[in-house]
């Protein structure tokens, strides 16, 4: 439980190392767009026998090849500053503690909309600012019923434990001085610690399907109080298989209540979610294209597992290679070429689904503030977390799906900077 009112890339080792579709809603949905963008939608998988996968999609190789442009774009000219939103004073100062000037094109179209209690339907890419686009909104809506009889809960569920973790760690940040408290209902961290936290009274609960879910059933959780839902990377939700506990969830939160979907993609079930749950929906696309433009992206052919990691480390040695996410399929995949890697110098580290998750906390810590300079995970990683800085992601196994692939490398070229994606082929 939190209580708010408290208080350059290093080198490795020795190493110097389409088809388009408008998404339709209901009658009484508004459509905003930003800079005439769409949502871009997955195209049919083209390809030739050799490319197909054992499992998952066909996919061509050639997709993985796309020269990244680097020329300077025209920056987002965003309608509001963060000094025009009618926050309170105290958010205010926390905004600019935390740097805020500028909205992002999803904290700008959206904030307004979360503040008059409509729901929202927000499409955005990976690394776009969502999470401050409806903690903002929702600690100065939780922040008016202070002092009052009623008592509101906001409840924010995630698709990964380290996303919801660093949601909680933003709402630290966004929410000091306010007084009021969190929870953070995630697997891998002592359940009765969570238990002791939410009895002693919370505002927000952030969690995990699978935890909440846990919660719910030992009647431990009270959400006939929650009039604020935000389902974040709604999408990542469903592929993982927790439809059933989403809606188990949503379920126990209270008849009327504002929510909040929040998605990089919108898939058949995703609409119908939609329509199930939201209410003459605000729809806000910034979507600008299936994967950045300023992502370099090529492959590296290999005919043997020795040449394959003798390339590996070759492009680990290079200039540039200061911060480097590696996909594997696999968890013990992840732990053998992380102490491959090691054995030849690097600064390494390695999660997985298996590794407890205080270790997970701990290695994605030390990535985020460069005392390892390479990470090597599981799609656990792939979604949602915002580690600053990645100058390349590796998929070292080919991903299953494009949208996958897509994920993944929305790790790098974060923030309109540069990044480069290698995707290991065979042959």
């Amino acid at each position: 439980m939190y209580r708010t009112n408290s208080t350059a890339p290093k080198k490795f080792g020795s190493h110097t190392s389409t088809f388009r579709a408008k998404p339709r809603f209901g009658s009484g949905t508004k459509k905003i767009f930003s800079n005439n963008s769409r949502p871009t939608f997955k195209s049919k998988f083209g390809g030739n026998k050799s490319n197909k996968r054992s499992r998952g999609e066909r996919i061509d190789f050639s997709r993985f090849i796309k020269k990244g442009i680097h020329t300077e774009e025209k920056p987002y000219v965003s309608k509001h500053t963060f000094a025009d939103f009618p926050f309170n004073a105290q958010l205010h100062k926390n905004i600019a503690k935390a740097g805020y000037i500028h909205p992002r094109p999803i904290q700008d179209q959206s904030i307004h909309a979360i503040l008059e209690h409509k729901d929202v339907f927000g499409m955005a890419n990976t690394g776009t600012g969502k999470t401050a686009a409806f903690l903002l909104p929702l600690i100065e809506k939780i922040s008016k019923t202070k002092g009052q009889n009623k008592r509101e809960t906001v409840l924010i569920m995630a698709p990964t434990r380290e996303l919801a973790l660093q949601i909680e760690s933003d709402f630290k940040n966004l929410a000091f001085g306010f007084g009021m408290f969190s929870v953070a209902c995630v697997g891998g961290l002592p359940i009765m610690r969570q238990i002791g936290e939410i009895k002693r009274g919370v505002s927000f609960v952030i969690g995990t399907p699978g935890r909440l879910r846990d919660l719910l059933d030992r009647k431990v959780l009270d959400l006939s109080t929650c009039h604020s839902v935000v389902l974040d990377e709604a999408d990542r939700m469903l592929d993982m298989g927790f439809r059933d506990d989403m809606v188990y969830i949503i379920g126990k939160t209270a008849k009327e209540k504002q929510t909040l979907f929040f998605s990089a993609t919108l898939s058949s079930e995703i609409k119908k979610l939609t329509e199930q749950y939201l209410k003459e929906p605000i729809f806000i696309s910034v979507i600008s294209g299936e994967t950045a433009k300023n992502i370099d992206q090529d492959i590296v052919r290999t005919r043997s597992k020795e040449e394959k990691l003798e390339k590996l480390h070759e492009v680990l040695k290079r200039d540039g290679s200061d911060k480097v996410l590696i996909f594997r399929e696999m968890k013990h995949s992840v732990d053998t070429l992380a102490k491959e890697l090691a054995h030849f110098g690097f600064k390494v580290g390695a999660i997985h689904g298996d590794k407890r998750s205080r270790e997970r906390i701990r290695i994605l810590d030390s990535f985020k503030k460069d005392h390892i300079n390479v990470l090597i995970a599981t799609d656990v990683a792939a979604r949602g977390l915002d580690i600053p800085d990645v100058t390349h992601v590796i998929n070292y196994d080919v991903p299953q799906t494009y949208d996958t692939y897509v994920h993944r490398i929305g790790r790098t070229g974060r923030s309109g900077k540069k990044g480069t994606a290698l995707t290991f082929v065979p042959g």
